[in-house]
């Protein structure tokens, strides 16, 4: 029994909000290769309890790449996400779905997938979910 508790565990999902990621602190930092000052994340101890676990998370679904590579979960809609209006970039999840998906600019999305913290490639967010499934929330 204690065997098949443990299994479960190891693949069952946590769901989190978006409160709970909100809990990190960034610094400036300047980074050489590219010249410029990004802000550095330090993510809290519950935070960094969350890397590498399966969540599951409900949010505003952004296609901000005209060739649809980049996909992002957004706290608030597009005219109030970091990079367009007043949230900062703990509001913001990459996505890189286990297959290609495509749902309007706006549309309520569930996601569940595997959470990546990310403090050091500015090529990519912070909070990454890799293997992501979704759902569309009617």
């Amino acid at each position: 029994m204690l065997i098949l508790l443990s299994s479960y565990a190891s693949f069952s999902q946590k769901n989190i909000t978006w409160e709970d990621l909100a809990k990190v602190e960034f610094t400036e930092k300047f980074f050489p290769s590219y010249g410029e000052i990004f802000l550095y994340p330090k993510f809290s101890d519950s935070v960094k309890s969350l890397e590498g676990k399966r969540v599951t998370i409900k949010g505003y679904f952004l296609n901000i790449d005209p060739q649809g590579k980049l996909l992002i979960l957004s706290k608030g809609p597009m005219s109030s996400c970091f990079f367009c209006g007043i949230g900062g970039p703990e509001t913001a999840i990459e996505l890189q779905f286990r297959s290609k998906k495509t749902f309007k600019t706006d549309t309520i999305i569930t996601v569940t997938g595997i959470l990546n913290l990310n403090a050091d490639d500015i090529e990519h967010f912070n909070y990454i979910l890799k293997e992501c499934q979704a759902l569309l929330i009617n």
